[in-house]
């Protein structure tokens, strides 16, 4: 657990280092230009006789030049899914939650083309309901640290762009909410 938190405080001064040599890079002679903002995130909504998915977790990003960004975000998730083996004494309901921030940086060698480390920290819940009449169990409530590496692709769409990444949790914490696998995000970018 201690080379777990030396990591994460280890990305996030890396993060720091990139976004103070960044602000040396090109632009507008060192000044904040508004120009450089962009907003995006993750949204996503699933309804189901058995499983329910939303996921609110909006970002906002600088582009110091054409080789760094930076920003930071919130996450939203909410699921839940409901276990029907057809008998009443099995049949049973997990309810999970996170919310939490986030940092990023995007390095970019190739113009539309990124990689990406995203340090995280989740506040995670998870509740059992049973539909036999046994009360209700929790697992304790928890702060859940994740490192997300991932690489990217910024595709030029209107006045901003389409962003597809493959990501994976560095961290592999048991309750994190990505898992043990790679997994994919699409989205959209307003703005630089």
């Amino acid at each position: 657990m201690a080379m777990k938190k030396y990591l994460l405080a280890a990305c996030l001064l890396v993060l720091c280092g990139v976004v103070a040599v960044a602000q040396d890079g090109e632009g507008n002679g060192g000044g904040f230009d508004r120009n450089k903002l962009f907003f995006g995130g993750n949204f996503g909504l699933a309804f189901g006789n058995y499983s329910t998915l939303v996921n609110v977790s909006p970002q906002v990003g600088y582009r110091f030049n054409r080789y760094l960004a930076a920003g930071a975000g919130v996450n939203f998730i909410y699921s839940s899914y409901k276990y029907d083996f057809g008998d009443i004494n099995q049949n049973y309901k997990e309810q999970y939650g996170v919310t939490g921030l986030n940092v990023f940086g995007r390095v970019y060698p190739i113009e539309y083309i990124f990689l990406q480390v995203q340090p995280e920290a989740n506040y995670t819940w998870l509740k059992y309901h049973f539909y036999n009449g046994e009360p209700d169990q929790k697992l304790p409530n928890k702060i859940v640290p994740s490192l997300l590496g991932g690489i990217g692709a910024s595709i030029p769409a209107g006045r901003g762009y389409f962003i597809v990444t493959a990501n994976y949790d560095l961290l592999q914490n048991k309750r994190s909410p990505y898992g043990n696998r790679a997994f994919f995000n699409f989205g959209y970018n307003f703005g630089f």
